[in-house]
């Protein structure tokens, strides 16, 4: 069923479209705060939904849940990082690169790394982007920024993403 259908459902008062959009939502929002703390929440993964069942019966337009559910998400996200802005970026932290059957792990780890040391203003865009698959339109939306912003900071997350792992050992 599609999400603007069950959009629907639950402005109407449906308790079981609204456990539907949860089981499928639900992942998602996991993983972008996860992703965007650096680590799970679910003191903020509960405000989210908290406010989006406050919110959602005045979702004038339930085609457009995706975008409307990241800007709610990332709201409560940005409260959260709101010191990371004004703090310094962390030191950069040597890994050791092994070459057992863990490899993979260690590969997804040391990208969870890389990805928590860049800003969280480019790590959300690329996140969004590549890990949501949201269009630049949505990202620019959620973001509140113009679509061009967006592809600035894109470009600037991927680089940032680059030196990174380059530092920690990987080729460029």
């Amino acid at each position: 069923m599609s999400d603007e259908l069950l959009v629907v459902r639950c402005q109407l008062g449906e308790r079981e479209a609204f456990t539907e959009l949860v089981q499928g939502w639900h992942p998602k929002v996991e993983r972008y705060v996860g992703r965007m703390l650096g680590a799970p929440d679910d003191d903020v993964v509960q405000e989210i939904w908290l406010a989006v069942v406050k919110g959602l019966p005045r979702l004038r337009h339930p085609d457009r849940f995706a975008p409307w559910f990241f800007t709610v998400a990332r709201r409560a996200v940005m409260n959260r990082l709101r010191e990371a802005y004004t703090r310094p970026e962390p030191e950069p932290i040597d890994d050791v690169q092994g070459d057992d059957a863990a490899e993979g792990v260690v590969h997804r780890e040391t990208l969870a790394v890389a990805l928590a040391a860049i800003p969280a203003r480019e790590r959300e865009v690329l996140l969004l982007f590549y890990l949501e698959d949201l269009p630049l339109e949505a990202c620019a939306q959620i973001c509140a920024v113009p679509v061009g912003t967006v592809k600035s900071r894109l470009n600037r997350a991927r680089r940032l993403l680059r030196q990174e792992l380059v530092r920690k050992g990987y080729e460029a």
